[in-house]
């Protein structure tokens, strides 16, 4: 049997490398057919809901598909007509500039000690070029120059033949073909897909999962409009954020401002680096127009505040801080993409991984492309505490910690967090699959993060881990809930506090016995005294013994009775309740079940008479005693 695995697993990787290098080849040879395709299918997410509301105005389908598709048509000639124009005139501009560049380059050289003259390649021709020839005319022919044998050479012009006007023509259309036949392509698809709308989304249900009807449709139609959604967002974001560029570059004064308006709303798409990529060129410009500084810095000050108010106010509100993918994943897929489709790759890089994120979260299939590219954590809170528990990596989990408790409370961080991950713990101790040394870097973990987040004057201290000893250095033993308190009486007294006080101000917590009981029971008194209320623990083994002649009945209010065990633990805490019943007939009883929430939650069989209250959780355990009793001042 264990022979044949290694059999079956070697043809399965071998037929996934083959797919996975067929799909590459696919996409990258038929890049001419599916670049059109795929634009039309994003803008057909951009356009959809325009399409609807010209249905529900009264138009056809035919008709409302062809205005939002003609409507398309338009802005996009409008913005191709105005980079044409605007790079034309720019084009015809710059020998104007030829002196203020020089002059510019000259003074950098000077201040980098020569570093810009050494630039070598095409870079380092031109500004060789432009700072020797900074006072000739711009396009003027140089003079000729001695050959080694002191001749001069012969200057030859060669003039090809006027071109007829056929030739003009065919010259002329074949440039423009290219880009015309891309744009037909993608407006032909466009309007079939608008058309066939309700079509593809059947079939894509069929394709995706024909079995659960309903969830399958629910699924595609949440996709999609979060799809559209996004993208209309954007498309409204980057619109705007070049018009606003438009009107501050035109405030200052600076040429074809249009031009870097629509470089910049078109570059947007491009993340993390089009914006400034489309800031530096205009920077560029403006350095090299003016003489001095000034028009150079303020251009690049508004792209600046342009970009802070975008990114920080208007995009969080708008559709959140991110697109929903991670930074990282944003990254590769710009490369990716660009190094398969080009430019044109480039820009659609988030669009076309967002599409595939989206996809992994409702096909099970594709869920893989959800968990590498998406923003959600790979892993949950409990496993990643538990995960750098492991790793002995206390300050990271306070770190995560400190995040988590800016909105919660730490009653709120231990039911989500904490408890959950010492249930792993459990599990990996009682299946025997954690090491000694595993074991005493949870432990010194546990006890780091417990007593970092229970103590707020610590909150902003480095934490210190507690030094591992043979008395600490495992799960078991003495028990992470025993040296917890153990250290904490070491700081408030033999009795955990002064019995010099009030009737009914002491909340008495009591762990079972097993080491995992202790250790709620030392969590729960520490959230209590979070809240100023005056909580002590003790185990069930200490309650027989002898206390101080002041510690009388009359000062506890409240027991509470803590377990991670409920079903197994039932018999002996409702034994233990009616001992204390007894001994502290004053005191309201409350029961804090805390099981697993990684196995069975049915507690109907836990039922606690003699409890006045039953909590399953340490935010309602708090809440009780809190309304019980008055808070300490």
């Amino acid at each position: 049997m264990s022979d044949s695995l290694p059999a079956r697993a070697l043809p399965n990787a071998v037929v996934g490398l083959v797919g996975t290098a067929t799909v590459l080849a696919l996409l990258y040879f038929g890049r001419d057919v599916l670049i059109p395709i795929t634009l039309a299918f994003i803008l057909s997410f951009l356009i959809a809901p325009f399409v609807r509301a010209l249905r529900r105005v009264g138009l056809g389908p035919t008709a409302s598909v062809l205005t939002g598709v003609a409507v398309v048509a338009a802005v996009v000639l409008m913005a191709g007509a105005v980079i044409v124009t605007q790079v034309t005139r720019l084009g015809a501009s710059l020998p104007q500039y030829q002196d203020t560049i020089a002059t510019k380059l000259e003074v950098l050289n000077e201040i980098t000690r020569g570093t810009i003259g050494s630039i070598g390649g095409p870079a380092g021709q031109l500004i060789e070029h432009l700072t020797q020839n900074s006072s000739d005319e711009f396009g003027k022919a140089p003079k000729p120059r001695l050959a080694s044998d002191g001749t001069t050479p012969v200057l030859v012009e060669i003039h090809e033949p006027d071109l007829k006007p056929l030739q003009i023509l065919s010259k002329v259309v074949a440039s423009v073909w290219p880009p015309l036949e891309t744009a037909g392509i993608v407006f032909i698809v466009l309007i079939f897909v608008l058309l066939e709308h309700e079509s593809l989304r059947d079939r894509f249900i069929r394709l995706a999962g024909g079995e659960d009807l309903r969830a399958t449709t629910v699924a595609v139609n949440d996709a999609g409009e979060r799809l559209s959604r996004f993208f209309i967002s954007q498309f409204a974001v980057n619109a705007c954020t070049g018009l606003v560029i438009w009107i501050g570059l035109s405030i200052i004064g600076l040429s074809q401002a249009l031009l870097w308006a629509a470089m910049t709303a078109v570059l947007r798409y491009v993340p993390y680096v089009g914006f400034w990529i489309a800031a530096l060129c205009a920077t560029l410009l403006a350095a090299a127009i003016d003489p001095g500084w000034s028009l150079a810095l303020m251009t690049f000050g508004i792209f600046l505040v342009v970009d802070i108010v975008v990114a920080q106010t208007v995009e969080p509100k708008l559709y959140g801080h991110t697109t929903g993918l991670s930074p990282l994943s944003v990254v590769v897929a710009a490369i990716f993409w660009s190094w398969i489709w080009g430019p044109v790759g480039l820009v659609l890089s988030t669009p076309l991984t967002l599409c595939l994120v989206v996809a992994g979260r409702y096909i099970r299939a594709l869920k893989v492309l959800e968990i590498m590219f998406g923003e959600l954590p790979a892993l949950t809170l409990p496993q990643n505490f538990y995960q750098r528990a492991l790793s002995g990596d206390a300050h990271e989990i306070i770190a995560a910690a400190r995040r988590y408790m800016r909105k919660k409370t730490l009653a709120q961080y231990c039911d989500s967090v904490l408890v959950p991950a010492l249930h792993l713990a459990n599990f990996d101790l009682r299946g025997k699959t954690i090491t000694a040394d595993e074991q005493a870097k949870v432990t010194s973990a546990i006890i780091t993060v417990i007593e970092t987040l229970s103590d707020r004057k610590s909150w902003w201290r480095r934490p210190k881990a507690p030094k591992a000893g043979k008395g600490s250095s495992a799960l078991a033993g003495m028990g992470i809930g025993r040296q917890l308190r153990e250290r904490r009486i070491s700081a408030t007294g033999e009795w955990q506090g002064s019995f010099d006080i009030p009737p009914g101000s002491l909340i008495l917590s009591v762990g079972l016995a097993t080491s995992y009981d202790e250790l709620a029971t030392e969590i729960l008194v520490r959230i209590m005294r979070d809240q100023k209320l005056d909580a002590r623990s003790m185990s069930s083994e200490d309650i027989d013994e002898p206390l101080p002649p002041e510690a009388t009945a009359e000062l506890v209010s409240i027991v509470c009775l803590v377990t991670v065990d409920p079903v197994n633990d039932t018999p002996q805490m409702r034994q233990l309740m009616a001992e204390l019943r007894v001994r502290l007939p004053h005191a309201k009883q409350l029961a804090v079940l805390l099981p697993s929430p990684f196995g069975n939650r049915d507690l109907k069989d836990c039922d606690f008479p003699q409890a006045d209250h039953v909590s399953a959780s340490f935010e309602d355990a708090l809440n009780t005693c809190l309304r019980a009793m008055p808070r300490k001042s």
